[in-house]
């Protein structure tokens, strides 16, 4: 099994994080090794393994949720900074093997 640093670390408790928005499902946070100068993370609080992974987590419920977290997050970010962008990874770009969003904005730092 493999490490899942949302789950094992974020979810868990034991990396502790700067929380932005938290519903029943979903957590926003500042990411905790940013490579923009703004960068939020946006994760299920369910282990779901990717967006077209056929969990059955990974439902229009959670979908739903995690888009409208990515929404608020991505709006109030754009007013601040003037822009923002979404990204998510899939297949061998996804490094950690549990659906995530980011949302950045400004120079990329690393």
């Amino acid at each position: 099994m493999t490490h899942d640093f949302y789950c094992d670390e974020v979810l868990n408790g034991k990396t502790q994080v700067n929380k932005v928005i938290e519903t029943e499902i979903v957590l926003a946070y500042h990411h905790t090794r940013p490579f923009y100068e703004h960068h939020i993370v946006v994760i299920p609080k369910v282990h779901v393994q990717s967006l077209i992974s056929e969990e059955e987590d990974n439902n229009e419920n959670l979908l739903l949720e995690l888009m409208k977290v990515i929404k608020r997050v991505a709006s109030e970010m754009t007013l601040k900074t003037g822009s923002s962008k979404i990204i998510t990874n899939l297949g061998t770009y996804q490094d950690s093997k549990h659906l995530h969003w980011h949302v950045v904005s400004g120079e990329k730092i690393r």
